[in-house]
Parts: structure tokens; sequence; C-alpha cells
């Protein structure tokens, strides 16, 4: 349960001067406050790691500056606060501080920080599940189960991690040559600290086309991601295209190392799930039966989930908004009385509504009438 209904008195007004009245409120339920609470203190307690991540992301740019539009696509996947503009981006001079430029506001790097330019370490794994532990007799590279390459796809990986690593932050994009393998290995490393600063090691590919110039990426970009399976995952679910990293998860597709804002996410789910839990529970106190002409037709409680939610089932506490004796809402439907002198036909007959004499019969034969 997230929310709840409470109802508060108002002062009397001269249209009600005499009767009470009540408002209808909402607020948070005990546990969810709670929960709220923890999180803003998290929050406020992360406040400095989130500040190394922005400071990592302006050392990765070639002019070590960054809009602060561009930013604002990647904030929810790092984790940062809605209002991190003007209150992240102001709360540590130190490290960055916003400036205005021709294209609008930016983040522009204060000092550099040694200790943050440290690329992310590869888990390097020599196991290859073989029966028997002996020297292999070719090369091969360890991909996730049921990735089948191409013989040339595979020797080109296989060349590519036998180039020695690249520091992103010390290299800069200029001085390595553009389509050569070393600049691929600096734009993968690039990519890969990028995720790896995210909540849930993946983002979309959209917002990382917005950072292209920054970072020096090839504008084929996705491309690229695509063509490193050992490194990245793409998804084509949805819309856009989502990357992930592939060594930050197990076989299973689960996060080997969960951020703590996750934590606060999966217990508010608890709580959404507990919440239609009671909902229907109560639905099932009850008998549920459904009218068809004049037959009733009754059904079971244990079916009772498999139908579908009708206005009786569904219960919001607004039932008896109107019902209340303090209400001032009168209804007066007047004294007229409807249909006393209608005439009703009775089944079967004819009705002629419009006549009209035809004067074109012969003449001798008399007048008849003809209805329309």
């Amino acid at each position: 349960m997230i929310f709840e209904l409470f109802t508060i008195p108002m002062p009397p007004t001269p249209f009600n001067a005499t009767k009470p009245c009540f408002q209808l409120c909402v607020r948070l339920t005990p546990a969810a406050s709670a929960l709220a609470v923890r999180e803003s203190n998290l929050k406020s307690a992360i406040s400095v790691h989130l500040a190394s991540k922005l400071q990592k992301l302006l050392m990765l740019s070639s002019h070590r500056r960054l809009l602060l539009s561009k930013l604002v696509h990647l904030g929810p996947d790092l984790g940062l606060p809605p209002n991190f503009r003007s209150r992240l981006c102001n709360d540590h001079p130190e490290k960055f501080k916003t400036v205005n430029t021709s294209y609008g506001r930016a983040l522009e790097l204060v000092s550099w920080d040694q200790e943050l330019a440290q690329p992310l370490t590869f888990f390097k794994d020599d196991s290859h599940d073989l029966i028997v532990d002996r020297p292999l007799k070719f090369k091969r590279i360890k991909l996730r189960k049921g990735l089948n390459l191409k013989r040339f796809h595979e020797a080109f990986l296989i060349k590519f991690n036998e180039l020695p690593g690249i520091c992103p932050y010390t290299v800069p994009s200029e001085e390595l040559a553009k389509e050569s393998m070393e600049a691929e290995k600096r734009a993968c490393a690039v990519v890969r600290e990028v995720l790896g600063m995210t909540v849930e090691r993946r983002t979309l590919i959209d917002h990382l086309t917005h950072f292209r110039k920054d970072f020096g990426l090839p504008n084929k970009m996705r491309s690229m991601i695509i063509r490193h399976p050992e490194l990245f995952y793409v998804s084509v679910k949805g819309q856009r295209d989502s990357v992930f990293l592939v060594e930050s998860y197990n076989g299973k597709g689960e996060l080997l190392e969960r951020d703590p804002s996750l934590v606060f996410k999966d217990e508010l789910m608890m709580l959404v799930r507990e919440g239609k839990k009671l909902r229907r529970e109560k639905r099932k106190g009850r008998l549920s039966y459904s009218t068809i002409g004049e037959s009733t037709t009754y059904v079971a409680e244990d079916d009772e989930e498999q139908l579908s939610y009708t206005e009786e089932d569904y219960d919001d506490g607004f039932e008896n908004l109107f019902d209340s004796v303090d209400s001032d809402i009168e209804e007066d439907y007047g004294d007229a009385d409807y249909g006393e002198n209608d005439e009703h036909l009775e089944v079967g007959s004819r009705g002629e509504f419009w006549i009209a004499v035809c004067d074109s019969a012969p003449s001798g034969a008399g007048s008849h009438l003809e209805s329309w």
C-alpha cells in the first residue's frame, strides 16, 4: 500500500454555513513514507559519489566541458536527482562549475583527479569449459552462451583483444588515426566507462549519440557497439535500442553488483504488489455473480481471479462520497410525468404516420390512402 485517503474539516462557507463539510485528501502510508525518508537520506549520503561521476564524464570529454542539456538525457541512468543542474552542479565548486557558452549553459571541469582517471579493469577468465585441461591449439575468444560468430568476425575480435589497452582519460581521440583499430579500442573503452557509471549498467544508444563529438566516438557508433558482442549487448526491444555492459551481468541476466538505489525500487514494487494482494483478497471475501438476461450465473471464489475488473469489484473509497447526510447536493427531478398520455402500439400492429391522397387513381375508382 502506497497511498491512503483521509478527510479534513473545512471552515463553513456562505453556501454551507450550518452543516460541517469535509475535504477528501490523500497521503503516503507509513510504510511508503518511511521508504521515502530512507531514499532521501541515501541521496544525501551519495552526493559526493554522484559528483565524482560528473567529474569523470568531464575528464572523458575532449574540451573538459559538457552541455547541461546533454547531461539531462543521461542523468536518470546515472542516478542523478532531477534538480542536479541547480543543486549538485553548484554544491561542488572544487570539482566543476557552470559556465555560459554560445550553445547554452555547460558544466566545466575545475580540477583533475588522478585517482578517478583509472579505467575499469577487465575481468579475465582463462577457463574455456574444456574436459581436458591443456593449452588450446588455436586462439579462442569467450562469448556468452548461445552466441556464434563467423570466422572472419571472430578473427577480428581476437586481433582486437591482442592490442594493448588504451586509457580513455589520458589518450585523446585526436592523437589516433580515424577508423583505425586503436581509435576503435579507445571508443569501446569510453562506452565501457560510461556504462560502468550507470545504475543498471545500461543506457539507450540515443543517449550516447549526444556525446559523440565530446567523447570522440565514431559516426557509426551503433555498428561499432554491435561489432563487439564480447563487451556489449544490444537489446532491440522497444522503440529505441539499449546497450548493456556484458561483464556486469551473469548468465541469467542478473546484475552481479546492485546499486543501493535499486533496493528502494524493489521495496517500492513490493508495496505495490502488497496493495494488489489486499484488494484481491477483499474481492474474494464476497460472492461475485454475473447476470445475463433472466439467468444468473454464480462464480466460485477460486475462479474469481479470472474475472475482469468491474465497477462493483473496484473499491476506491468513493462510493459513499455523496451519500453522506452532510452533503449539500440534493437531487430534484421535478414532478413531471413522462409518458402518462402516450399511446403505445401493440406488438404486431401497423402504425401509419404519413398519409397522402393519391390523385392518379382512375375515375370512378375513388381515392384511397397510400402510406409513405
